[in-house]
């Protein structure tokens, strides 16, 4: 495109002059409704902090339905819930995930009794319950594919009968979202959608978040390279989409955010179903470290880093920030 004109005549700044003529023509503005709120929940009989997430906490269950209540008071639409399993309650095959009063199904019914018009997004995956820290069921030391995708599909059924509004499979197994499309259909929940990560990568930046549901000591020294995406690969992501679109797939996922970038701008130019992106824990901790530190704006590096990821065209965004930058927002 040839521009006509040059300077003095061009003056790009003329629009950056006053704050509400930037905000006039911004190209991406950031609303609480498009941020989603991950919330852990335990047995415990009080909140308890996470130490590697400064604001984090894991919920009592006789307290996450006011947590909920409050997000959804600052226009916060929906959450997305992680259970912090006891130890004793994991096992090699994750036979507590269908336990009908296990610790999700038991939080999901609290918020659905007490905040009944939020959208709860429940996590398709067996890392939480199985004692080995991985995503699916161990046959000859690796993760086998078919046994797991069998046993993800009933979890789906077990959530959305415990009142889960969107399922959210992050377990990386191929032909998952296939089974439990069909699983859910046969079963009487076709309503229900599917939120598919569809591009999850084997990152470096989970450590705290496997320390807030307990599955880092579990894993050890143990990788998930097997089954998450090679942080190398970009063009690998259409693949997998396409194979979760084709497989029912409503809504698609690309974890981490931050840094990857390229990625969800890439689907975006290549489906037309919404996508989401998760802000996980270690891009979100070092936002906060590096405030704690004094070398940046917390809430100014954190809306930066919100801003960044809904233009490069995601609808919407997993963050632990979303209660805080949806005040902020309002505030604003």
């Amino acid at each position: 495109m040839q521009i006509i004109g040059g300077f003095p005549e061009v003056r790009l700044r003329r629009l950056r002059s006053a704050p509400w003529l930037r905000e006039m023509v911004a190209e991406t503005r950031l609303h609480p409704a498009d941020l989603i709120w991950p919330v852990f929940v335990h047995e415990g009989a009080e909140n308890v902090a996470v130490p590697s997430l400064e604001g984090v906490q894991r919920f009592a269950l006789k307290n996450i339905a006011q947590a909920v209540k409050h997000a959804q008071s600052l226009g916060i639409c929906a959450v997305a819930i992680f259970p912090v399993v006891p130890a004793e309650k994991k096992s090699d095959d994750a036979r507590e995930v269908l336990r009908a009063d296990n610790l999700i199904h038991r939080a999901i019914a609290e918020i659905k009794n007490a905040v009944p018009d939020i959208g709860i997004i429940a996590d398709v995956a067996l890392d939480p319950y199985t004692s080995h820290g991985h995503d699916g069921l161990l046959k000859n030391g690796d993760v086998a594919n078919d046994e797991t995708v069998a046993m993800l599909a009933q979890q789906a059924i077990a959530l959305a009968k415990a009142g889960a509004d969107i399922l959210a499979p992050s377990d990386m197994m191929d032909g998952r979202v296939g089974a439990i499309r069909a699983a859910l259909d046969a079963d009487g929940f076709s309503q229900r959608p599917i939120l598919s990560y569809a591009a999850k990568y084997a990152s470096a930046f989970y450590g705290p978040f496997r320390d807030a549901v307990g599955s880092a000591s579990a894993l050890g020294k143990a990788d998930k390279r097997s089954y998450q995406m090679n942080p190398a690969n970009a063009r690998e992501a259409l693949r997998e989409v396409w194979l979760d679109v084709a497989e029912g797939a409503d809504m698609l996922m690309v974890k981490p955010a931050s840094h990857y970038l390229d990625v969800i701008a890439s689907l975006r130019t290549h489906t037309t179903l919404p996508i989401f992106a998760y802000q996980v824990s270690g891009e979100y901790a070092m936002i906060k470290l590096a405030a704690q530190q004094g070398l940046i704006d917390a809430d100014a590096a954190m809306m930066e880093a919100l801003i960044s990821i809904k233009r490069a065209g995601a609808q919407g965004i997993f963050t632990y920030a979303a209660c805080e930058i949806a005040k902020k927002i309002a505030k604003d």
